[in-house]
């Protein structure tokens, strides 16, 4: 397949492949086990520097204990901190869950706010972890940009930029509102099975052929490759079997102060 040659025909079809190897909406491929808005904020925060597994294993007893975004407002941090222990970073997640809560409850009636501008204003929020809630919770247009999206999206040469909030405006710029919250957990799902930070693997990459970033000898077209070569290794297959996807958002080091 000759590349695509502008920047815009290659989101395109990069999304257009994508859709395909990891079909679904935001909703479906989130991996965080999750009731509500309430709870996915309460998970993503807790998602930080720990996996969605981990994270699912957590989240029962916390909600068990706190099913009202006014109960989490009203616990005792060393309560929450004895649940959240093992999703690392403890004590500044509690921090965050519990000025979220209270924050939601005193300023938003007790209503997690569909708004951005709302979201990002709740300890521990930042525009990332607000764009997951968007996307997932609500059906609404938001791309989370964490450490794998915004390396692959440069890589394919989908933007130039390092900020992440300037990587959200350049993919957003290409594809159309509502597949922004898919394309974003698309992109980790390949940066996790596939496109790797220090080696990405690109003979398994069905994005190759048009990428900027692939090896010469790996930029072929699927129905180019060598007798027998597989499109698509294992994992991939698996994901496409149905195996839960990993990360839904990204995976910064939580700070007492600091949104995510």
């Amino acid at each position: 397949m000759a590349r695509p040659r502008a920047v815009r025909d290659r989101a395109r079809t990069v999304a257009r492949r994508l859709a395909r190897l990891y079909p679904g909406d935001a909703a479906s491929l989130c991996a965080l086990d999750h009731a509500g808005p309430y709870q996915l904020l309460a998970a993503t925060i807790l998602s930080a520097q720990c996996t969605d597994a981990r994270v699912n294993l957590v989240t029962p007893e916390l909600f068990a204990r706190y099913p009202r975004v006014e109960d989490l407002a009203a616990a005792d941090p060393g309560a929450i901190e004895q649940i959240v222990r093992s999703t690392g970073f403890y004590r500044a997640k509690t921090t965050s869950l519990i000025g979220m809560a209270r924050g939601v409850v005193e300023r938003f009636g007790s209503v997690v706010p569909e708004a951005l501008e709302d979201l990002v204003t709740l300890p521990g929020v930042g525009r990332k972890t607000a764009n997951v809630v968007r996307s997932v919770a609500f059906g609404l247009p938001g791309l989370p940009v964490d450490t794998h999206v915004g390396r692959i999206a440069r890589r394919l040469g989908l933007t130039a930029e390092q900020d992440p909030v300037k990587v959200e405006a350049d993919l957003c710029a290409l594809l159309p509102p509502e597949r922004w919250g898919a394309f974003s957990i698309e992109l980790i799902l390949l940066g996790r099975q596939v496109c790797a930070a220090r080696r990405p693997r690109c003979g398994a990459c069905p994005l190759a052929d048009i990428c900027p970033s692939a090896t010469p000898s790996d930029q072929r077209a699927p129905d180019q490759r060598a007798p027998g070569q597989p499109v698509l290794d294992p994992i991939l297959r698996a994901s496409r079997r149905g195996a839960g996807p990993p990360s839904s958002d990204g995976r910064d080091q939580p700070r007492p102060g600091v949104p995510r």
